[in-house]
Order: C-alpha cells, then sequence, then structure tokens
C-alpha cells in the first residue's frame, strides 16, 4: 500500500477548515496509508492513532504573528519521513514554519504536492521574509492543488506555477448533514422559540475577515421580521456582542456541537456570508449550507472561490463589498419572496450534490494521487 504523509498546521480534534479537508483526506482514502504531522496545541510532543491515522504531534514553544514554532519539529520531520519512507508528500498551505524544514528533509524522489488553501495576505516584513522560501516550495512541487478555479487564476502566487496547478474543491461531510433520527422535533423546537421569525444564520470563527460586523450593522436597515443567529466563538467574540447590545434580533449561540450545527443549518432560510477578503478562499460553511438548503446572501470578494461556491442569482444573492445597506435588502427580498426562496435553496443543494460532497471530492484527490504515484 502505497503512503501519503500529510503536512498540516493542526489536525482532529482541532476544528478549522484546513484541519477538516486533512481529516477528509486522510480518513476517506482509505486505499492509502496515511501518516500526518502536525502541531500540537500545547508544549508536549505526542503521537496517537486517529480513526486509523497515524499522528504525530510536535510541541510548540512561542507563537510569532499566530505562527507556530516549534524546535523539535525539523528531527521529527526527518524521523517520521525515515520511518515510512512515504510515496507522496501532501503539504497544506499556508504553513511557512515547516517550508524550510521540509526543502531540508524531503527526499528528491519524493513527490511533493502543495495544497493551496489560501495566500498570506499580509505583505509586511514578516512577509517578505518567507517569501523566498514561498516561492522555493511552489517551484519544488509537483503539482498545486487550488480550492477554486478563481483563485487558481487570481492568486499572485499561484500565477508563476499556472502550469502544474489542479482544482481539488473542499468537500462537506454529507453524513454530518443528513437529516438524523430526532432531528425534526429539534427543528421544531428551534422555530417555536424563536416565535416563526425568519431565521438568519451565520457560522464560522469570529475573526475580522469572516465580516461578522457587517451582518451586525445590516441588521438595523432589514425590515423584514427576522432573527439573526450567531454561531461560533474567536477572539473577536466579546467585541461583536458589544456591537450588538440593544439588538433584540440578534442572538448568539456559541460553540455547537455537530448534531446541532445540522439542526440550525436546516431551521434557517438564509444562510449570511458577509467574509471580506479572500482569507475566506472557498467557505466549507457556506457549502454546507448550500446543501441544507439555507440560502446563502454573500459579498462580491474580488480573488475568491466564495463567489464561485455560489452562483449569484442562481444559488443565492451577493452584493457589492462591505454594503451593509444592500446585504441587509437582499435578505429581505429573499424573506418577502417565499417562491425564489425554495427556487434557490433547492439549486444551492444541487449545487453542492454536484460538486462539493466528500464523495465527490474524494474520488477527485484519488484520481490525482493515482496519476502522480
Amino acid at each position: 500500500m502505497k503512503t501519503i504523509l500529510h503536512i498540516a498546521k493542526y489536525y482532529f480534534p482541532y476544528n478549522g477548515g484546513i484541519e477538516a479537508v486533512t481529516r477528509q483526506l486522510t480518513e476517506g482514502l482509505t486505499d492509502y496509508s496515511n501518516v500526518v504531522i502536525c502541531f500540537s496545541g500545547d508544549r508536549e510532543t505526542a503521537e496517537e492513532l486517529i480513526n486509523g491515522v497515524k499522528v504525530y504531534r510536535i510541541g510548540v514553544q512561542a507563537k510569532v504573528l499566530s505562527q507556530s514554532i516549534a524546535v523539535k519539529y525539523g528531527r521529527m520531520l526527518r524521523h517520521v519521513i525515515n520511518m515510512y519512507h512515504p510515496d507522496l508528500v501532501h503539504l497544506h498551505a499556508p504553513n511557512p514554519f515547516v517550508y524550510p524544514l521540509v526543502l531540508r528533509a524531503l527526499p528528491k524522489q519524493t513527490m511533493l504536492v502543495l495544497h493551496w488553501h489560501s495566500d498570506i495576505l499580509a505583505k509586511g516584513v514578516f512577509y517578505k521574509m518567507i517569501l523566498p522560501w514561498e516561492n522555493r516550495i511552489l517551484h519544488r512541487a509537483d503539482l498545486v492543488l487550488a480550492t477554486s478555479p478563481v483563485y487558481m487564476e487570481h492568486s499572485p502566487q499561484l500565477m508563476k506555477v499556472q502550469n502544474k496547478v489542479r482544482v481539488l474543491p473542499n468537500g462537506i461531510i454529507a453524513d454530518e448533514l443528513n437529516p438524523h433520527k430526532g432531528d425534526d422535533k429539534r427543528i421544531a423546537n428551534i422555530h417555536k422559540h424563536y416565535s416563526g421569525k425568519t431565521l438568519v444564520l451565520f457560522v464560522g470563527r469570529h475573526i475580522p475577515y469572516k465580516g461578522i460586523e457587517h451582518l451586525i450593522r445590516a441588521e438595523r436597515y432589514m425590515k423584514q421580521n427576522v432573527q439573526i443567529l450567531i454561531a461560533g466563538t474567536g477572539p473577536e467574540t466579546e467585541y461583536y456582542r458589544k456591537l450588538a447590545i440593544g439588538r433584540e434580533r440578534i442572538t448568539f449561540l456559541g460553540r455547537l456541537s455537530v448534531n446541532d450545527i445540522r439542526c440550525y443549518y436546516r431551521a434557517a432560510e438564509i444562510f449570511a456570508f458577509p467574509s471580506i477578503n479572500k482569507a475566506e478562499a472557498f467557505g466549507v460553511a457556506l457549502a454546507e449550507a448550500m446543501y441544507c438548503e439555507a440560502v446563502p446572501v454573500t459579498f462580491t470578494i474580488p480573488g475568491s472561490g466564495v463567489n464561485w461556491v455560489t452562483l449569484n442569482g442562481q444559488t443565492g444573492l451577493e452584493v457589492p463589498l462591505a454594503d451593509d445597506v444592500a446585504f441587509a435588502k437582499a435578505i429581505d427580498k429573499l424573506v418577502a419572496d417565499k417562491q425564489l426562496r425554495e427556487q434557490m435553496a433547492r439549486a444551492a443543494k444541487e449545487r453542492v450534490e454536484e460538486l462539493f460532497t466528500d464523495s465527490v471530492v474524494l474520488q477527485t484527490a484519488r484520481a490525482i494521487y493515482n496519476e502522480l504515484i
């Protein structure tokens, strides 16, 4: 059996977009032996077996500009490569700390796939230090995976290596989102709790590029009878709570379980996705909501795959970037026009079923791996 070594920042049970994609590939492609090396959530280095996947977590000594620094990483990477002799290394980017370590440790004959989840948007002194290593890892890669054709065509870095870029969209785990026993009752209770209001849902980390403050500010312009539900947590949560003080139509749900998220997706008629820059390269939560037939409202984000995942006027509505009034009007339009909303909900689910379910994405990934090794 061929062996694939995945290099990611973190791994399950850590929750994040890149971590979800890494787990989906490692657990889904069972015709390969999958190994993961990543950072630990603390200073301890550990090994564990998770659902058949061997995971090496490297203890972190410090963080610089959100980048983990691990003294033992280089030695452990060489150790893992020498132990497993992987046929292919799948490096999830951005992860700039490990670029020079991978370049030093990787044997010349070992294939390297660079999974380009997003550009590094910061362009200060730190990025100038990273850029030479980023260029070298792009040059060394045998194949580069972009999460959407839009990102492939607009990323300044991917433009340099267009001849070896392929598209592998992120996938949603359909089984986790399909109706489970007891969901009907839970969904009915959610509707009952909010007295029959039209539910507008946000799901995601509370960080600046997610644009949550635009959703909160847009609420004051909404004329329809809505309730805005904001799920998730993050470093900006308290700021957003203060911004929403006195807004009775805004409720913070906190961190939700997989079962809760599924029911809220299905209870909501509209999914608010107010991300504001291409740090939001794809939008897994967006695809999940579409699969559950919550119609999305998004901003136009130049260079992002968001406006490829959902299509304006077909699967949802798209408005000018950071235009709070337009965002509110789009939500009002969907609330008022049930026929339009139901039409878009069906189209949204069909698009995800065609392109973004785990089974479809894994089939594409398997074909790419088989071509390389």
